[in-house]
């Protein structure tokens, strides 16, 4: 069985037996790691299978596109953005952690599924409507990325852009305007014309930013589900219902229906929601929260969820003409509901949420689902086993490194960088790096653990002066920034140390590894590549999680090549091998013994450094 669903009998619990019922029991997060804003749909035709997608913000491919038929097991089965000519824009979005695909719908009707997005600019001037560009895709394939259509674009002055079909066929968009409001207007889905004024339907309870309006009729009723409170502590959704699809809404007496704001759990910032149904009838909730504790609540830009926004699930339990009530969110899930059964899908491209990586590159190989670019990517910046380098990627250096904001400067080029997501609490991540090519000062090639352009640690060969001023010679370079708006610049961390590649690495491949150590560190090392196995690797410099605070995203880690400013694009080639991730830890409570996190504290650093 799985390690990941326990079913318990309660027969064996209950002394009456004739009041016996089945408990089942799951973990959350159900999608581990960045995948923020999460929507699903249920697809009986389909063999009773779910789908879902997310928030994909500058990832490129993004919108990824999970299926399921038991609930635990998903997999990524397509990336319905996949090609730049969908959404060339993407190339030049400035701000990295707030900027791109924004709170998709993904919904199912009469053979067709239609997935409504926002690709929002923030480096726009907030009163600049046209910062959001909301748009359409379809297809018939879920499992096939090159079936997502090209986009369908729509007028609409805000984000989180919902689709809902009437009882007579008619085509309504709902979304979030200015934080303030939500609207709604008759569209037509084919062509993007917006068929009447928007209006506004409800404001909410009163808390900021009403958005990720979901409509849904049942008994008579049309519910309007929204997220409110903003993204970080207070969190939640919220329900309103009116006898009309324009209002006016009445809110639930109850509200918020999720929310986490105050509890003990160590799930926190519970909300942004998406109620679908089974093929028994039962209703769920797909929602997102963070993996942070109680001290989130007061401190949430200091605390330890380097994962950021992830993907849980929970029962609902709706009656006839009454109020959806949900389940509150916990790391073990267990209750009367039955889960549903049936095989992981065996269609798709990609692999299990939570699978490690064994990547070799294999000639004739692509790179698997999965993995991503920031930003666009350009085709011969990256190769798959050239010629003389079997089983390599090659990544071409670009000018600008992972700390560059801004997308415009390098015309749509962006940074050499193809990165997954951290999926679990403690892992190890891998590459082997053929260095040879790096020879002119600064060009540098490494690993980094990434949360966005102002937050990273880096480890990497570069080649720099020896002490500053002396003659160019390769070195193992530990460096990072984390700075953000909610920091006081005494808050801000950089470092920047760098150590003579040791003579046993001198000419030889250099393996370059990235390791959450435990619940509130990362670790960097370097040690002899050139091996499948595993080989004694020497640790240069740690960060804590709280360097790495999340705005919408979450870590992701992987390779990058730069210049670092110099010798224009493509200043030099280098070569990454044996790509490994190895989850080793799934932490679902709050550790009794996590440390508190105080800011006097220094950044650790050196050779053999110590926690």
């Amino acid at each position: 069985m799985h390690w990941k669903i326990l079913v318990v009998s309660a027969a064996a619990l209950l002394a009456n037996l004739s009041l016996a019922q089945n408990l089942s029991s799951y973990y959350n997060p159900v999608i581990s790691g960045f995948h923020p804003d999460p929507t699903c749909t249920f697809v009986p035709e389909l063999s009773n299978t779910f789908f879902c997608t997310f928030s994909s913000f500058i990832t490129f491919p993004g919108l990824p596109i999970y299926a399921s038929r038991d609930l635990i097991h998903w997999k990524l089965v397509s990336n319905a953005l996949n090609r730049p000519e969908q959404l060339p824009a993407l190339a030049f979005l400035a701000r990295g952690s707030t900027s791109g695909i924004y709170a998709p719908t993904l919904r199912y009707r009469d053979g067709k599924f239609t997935l409504f997005n926002t690709l929002a600019n923030q480096a726009l001037y907030p009163t600049n409507y046209t910062r959001f560009d909301n748009f359409i895709m379809t297809t018939t394939d879920p499992y096939n990325s090159s079936e997502w259509s090209d986009p369908i674009h729509f007028d609409f002055p805000g984000i989180d852009s919902s689709p809902f079909w009437d009882d007579d066929g008619q085509t309504y968009l709902t979304g979030s305007f200015d934080g303030k409001t939500i609207l709604q207007a008759p569209l037509d889905f084919e062509t993007g014309e917006v068929l009447g004024p928007l209006v506004s339907v409800w404001n909410g309870t009163g808390l900021p930013s009403p958005e990720a309006p979901h409509i849904y009729k049942k008994d008579g009723w049309y519910y309007l589900l929204t997220a409110e409170g903003g993204t970080r502590e207070r969190h939640r959704s919220n329900i309103a219902r009116s006898r009309s699809l324009f209002g006016p809404y009445e809110g639930d007496p109850a509200n918020p229906v999720l929310s986490a704001y105050l509890s003990e759990s160590y799930f926190q910032a519970v909300g942004h929601s998406d109620i679908f149904q089974d093929a028994m009838g039962q209703y769920w909730a797909i929602a997102l929260a963070v993996r942070a504790g109680y001290s989130y609540n007061f401190d949430p830009y200091n605390s330890i969820f380097p994962m950021g926004r992830e993907a849980v699930l929970t029962p609902v339990q709706w009656p006839e003409g009454a109020w959806p009530t949900y389940m509150n969110v916990s790391g073990v899930m267990t209750g009367d509901f039955a889960l549903p059964h049936g095989p992981v899908p065996e269609l798709g491209e990609g692999g299990l949420s939570e699978a490690d990586d064994v990547i070799n590159f294999a000639l004739g190989s692509s790179l698997p689902a999965h993995l991503f670019h920031w930003r666009l990517s350009i085709a011969k910046t990256y190769a798959i086993s050239p010629s003389g380098h079997n089983n390599s990627l090659m990544l071409q250096s670009s000018v600008q490194n992972l700390t560059s904001f801004d997308a415009d400067s390098t015309r749509g080029l962006g940074q050499t960088f193809v990165a997954r997501r951290q999926t679990h609490t403690r892992f190890r991540f891998s590459v082997d790096v053929d260095w040879s090519g790096l020879t002119r000062e600064q060009n540098e090639v490494g690993v980094t653990a990434l949360q966005d352009q102002a937050q990273h640690f880096d480890i990497s060969v570069a080649m720099l002066k020896t002490n500053g001023s002396g003659a160019l010679a390769p070195h193992i370079r530990f460096r990072g920034i984390s700075t953000m708006l909610y920091r006081l610049p005494e808050r801000f961390k950089y470092v920047d140390e760098a150590f003579p590649l040791p003579e046993a690495l001198i000419g030889k491949m250099v393996r370059l590894q990235v390791e959450a150590v435990n619940t509130t560190h990362y670790a960097f090392s370097a040690g002899l590549g050139g091996c499948d196995e595993e080989t004694p690797m020497e640790i240069y410099g740690y960060t804590r999680d709280n360097y790495l605070v999340p705005y919408f995203s979450g870590v992701v880690v992987g390779p990058y090549a730069t210049s670092n400013g110099k010798f224009g694009e493509g200043a030099f080639k280098s070569y990454v091998s044996r790509w490994r991730y190895t989850g080793l830890e799934q932490v679902r409570e709050l550790p009794a013994d996590q440390q508190p996190v105080y800011w006097d504290e220094t950044l650790v650093v050196g050779v053999a450094g110590t926690l």
